[in-house]
């Protein structure tokens, strides 16, 4: 099986800082050889297709998930050595460790997520990290201001890293609309700190 080749991260991530003490960190080529990760997670990964009250009705979620807490067994190997790398570079500026593993696989160019922040838990109120690597075909990841403001798209392809922190849960809001282009599936793995959802 080929090995994960990541490019060395200092050249790869470059740091954009949103105002208020959030930042986002993209790394174009972050993982430049997947091994197969892709088809591997599409593959074996139990998907779940939740359901989720909005408003006064009970709607689908579109798109596919899975979550892992820190303990439980990941559902490839290689995720744990993404994790690892990620540790080494953003462990120290935050203070802790990234400790669960989140999957979303977006189908079509149907299947999104609404505008929202990662405030489940201790992001409420706390600075945090989230780090997104992007897998397979390329989407839309849209940031905005919450209560209105600046905003700013991000197109993250495949092996390309999207990382989330200091307010940027608090003070603005992502989500990946949906689109009428015909797009292959995308993978977003997203690598979090205890108690945050």
């Amino acid at each position: 099986m080929i090995q994960p080749t990541l490019l060395p991260q200092p050249a790869t991530v470059e740091r954009v800082h949103l105002g208020d003490g959030a930042w986002v960190d993209i790394g174009r080529g972050w993982l430049a050889d997947d091994g197969g990760l892709f088809e591997r997670l599409c593959e074996h990964v139990p998907w779940r297709h939740e359901r989720r009250p909005m408003y006064d009705r009970i709607v689908d979620v579109p798109r596919l998930v899975a979550h892992y807490e820190a303990g439980e067994p990941w559902p490839d190997p290689m995720l744990y050595d993404l994790r690892d790398r990620l540790n080494l570079r953003y462990a120290g500026e935050i203070g802790e460790d990234l400790v669960t593993c989140g999957l979303c696989r977006y189908r079509t160019g149907q299947d999104s997520v609404a505008w929202h922040g990662d405030t489940i838990g201790r992001a409420r109120h706390d600075d945090t990290v989230v780090a997104v690597l992007s897998l397979g075909a390329e989407r839309t990841f849209a940031l905005r201001r919450r209560g209105g403001g600046p905003s700013m798209r991000v197109r993250p392809g495949h092996g390309d890293l999207l990382v989330m922190g200091g307010t940027c849960q608090r003070t603005w809001e992502h989500a990946v609309p949906k689109t009428a282009r015909a797009v292959g599936q995308r993978l977003s793995v997203q690598f979090r700190t205890h108690g945050v959802r």
